[in-house]
């Protein structure tokens, strides 16, 4: 369980489920009160990304959101850092008002995305800072061209996909690596070939044993399920806002919900926005091994992860998760300790995955720390 993706889009899951509204009277018009300038940046052919500037002054900070959410997840956030340093949001490929292709979703292509909006931008060595699924282009950045930044910081974002160690392992980059020696194999050409692959094969058999043992030992600690909405939820998106934080005991910002969901010309939440079902799983799909990252890191974990008021309902399901979370996620912060001398991990006891939203002045006191010692 050193890797919550599970839990990243745990809110958003439950909020692109909902159903859609009948409409009635149509409210005043919204309008996203965050004092940010929005923009668009060519990254590839014919995709452009949305990039939120909040100004500020200093060192550049580039913020990149978590699977499953958009820019306007740091709406909040994002103004608590312009006295100190001029401040940006990125929404990946795929989400959002960003284009969304049919490919282009691997780790090193969503990296090589932010360093042309680094480029478009002109901005010399800045901090990226990562929440969770993001510690993947950080890590593609970090390794491939540790000279375009001064820093790295990893919100909850340092596991398996932002710092592989083969002692711990991942089932899914693992799985997909077994696949294609298998493939390989099937189809190659020479004895010598196939006993080069063979050899590989026997090497990554026992590991990828132990993944599938650790998968069990996750399966066996799940933790309890969030509780379900009423139709009063759902009358606005403040009262569903209000519902996510009596449940999870985090506020989302207002415009990332409404980046997630339409709203009825009533101001009910409405249908989805989208992405296309395949964009996170081709995310997922197109995870690396990072394992030399040269940059000087800041990694934040929330160890054990706090699920938020609900889980009190459950006592035991909660002490199980928290127990296993708590073992695996200490194993993989002290793996990036070990593995990466330039890190400095913190770590925060019962804090959300979205760990900028419940421990606010943590995070905080950490980033201003952090790129304070920076050159």
């Amino acid at each position: 369980m050193s890797d919550p993706r599970w839990m990243i889009p745990a809110f958003a899951l439950l909020l692109i489920s909902l159903p859609g509204r009948a409409s009635g009277q149509e409210p005043a018009p919204w309008h996203d009160p965050s004092p940010h300038k929005v923009q668009f940046v060519t990254v590839d052919d014919n995709v452009k990304l949305e990039v939120l500037d909040w100004g500020g002054s200093g060192r550049a900070l580039v913020l990149l959101a978590g699977l499953g959410n958009t820019a306007h997840i740091f709406d909040e956030f994002a103004p608590k850092l312009t006295s100190e340093y001029h401040v940006y949001d990125v929404t990946r490929r795929g989400y959002g008002a960003s284009s969304a292709p049919a490919s282009g979703y691997s780790a090193d292509r969503l990296g090589d995305d932010v360093l042309a909006v680094l480029d478009a931008l002109k901005l010399d060595r800045p901090v990226l800072v990562g929440h969770s699924i993001a510690g993947e282009e950080l890590s593609s950045i970090g390794s491939r061209h540790p000279e375009r930044v001064a820093g790295l910081i990893y919100l909850d974002a340092g596991y398996s996909y932002a710092y592989y160690d083969h002692s711990l392992g991942n089932l899914d980059i693992d799985s997909r690596e077994l696949q294609k020696n298998l493939e390989q194999l099937r189809t190659a050409n020479t004895p010598q070939d196939q006993k080069q692959l063979i050899q590989e094969l026997q090497k990554s058999l026992p590991e990828f044993e132990r993944d599938l043992q650790e998968r069990q030992k996750d399966l066996q600690a799940q933790p309890p399920m969030p509780p379900s909405w009423t139709a009063a939820d759902l009358e606005t998106f403040e009262t569903w806002l209000s519902w996510g934080k009596k449940a999870f005991g985090i506020a989302v910002p207002v415009a990332e919900l409404r980046q997630m969901r339409e709203s009825t010309p009533d101001g009910h939440v409405g249908e989805i926005r989208g992405p296309i079902p395949t964009v996170p799983q081709a995310i997922i799909a197109g995870e690396e091994k990072y394992t030399d990252i040269r940059v000087p890191i800041l990694a934040i974990f929330a160890i054990p992860h706090n699920l938020g008021p609900f889980a009190n309902n459950d006592p035991a399901a909660r002490a199980a998760f928290e127990a296993r979370d708590q073992a695996t996620g200490e194993a993989q912060a002290k793996a990036l300790e070990r593995g990466v001398p330039s890190a400095h991990v913190v770590r925060l006891s019962h804090a959300s995955h979205y760990v900028y939203l419940s421990n606010e002045t943590d995070v905080l006191r950490e980033v201003c720390a952090f790129v304070a010692g920076l050159h």
